[in-house]
């Protein structure tokens, strides 16, 4: 194992994965790893976001379904001055660079 800032994650996913061969429960993750309920909501919200993006859809498009479908028929001038459009955008951005290696402070516990 890499003896990095990770190594004590590493080490205490390796000791569960020991017990779990052994026929134990694992017992729970580290704290580090654990997601919140409002940390599971936003991942889960920001992979919905990246499907809809990676199917071509647009931050109205991607309002419309995951935040809210009234704003999103707001008229051009209203849309581009709303919390709203703001929001899609920040989940479009957040989404991306999750996918583009992002992924991996989660698994470091960031």
């Amino acid at each position: 194992m890499p003896l990095d800032a990770s190594l004590e994650i590493r080490l205490e996913i390796a000791s569960r994965f020991v017990r779990l061969l052994q026929g134990g429960a694992a017992g729970p993750l580290p704290r580090a790893l654990q997601l919140t309920a409002q940390r599971r909501a936003r991942l889960i919200l920001l992979l919905h976001a990246l499907d809809f993006r990676l199917s071509g859809a647009g931050p109205r498009d991607i309002a419309a379904s995951l935040i809210d479908a009234a704003d999103a028929a707001l008229p051009a001038l209203e849309w581009k001055s709303s919390a709203t459009r703001r929001k899609a955008n920040r989940l479009i951005h957040d989404s991306i660079a999750l996918m583009n290696g992002g992924y991996k402070r989660l698994l470091r516990g960031g």
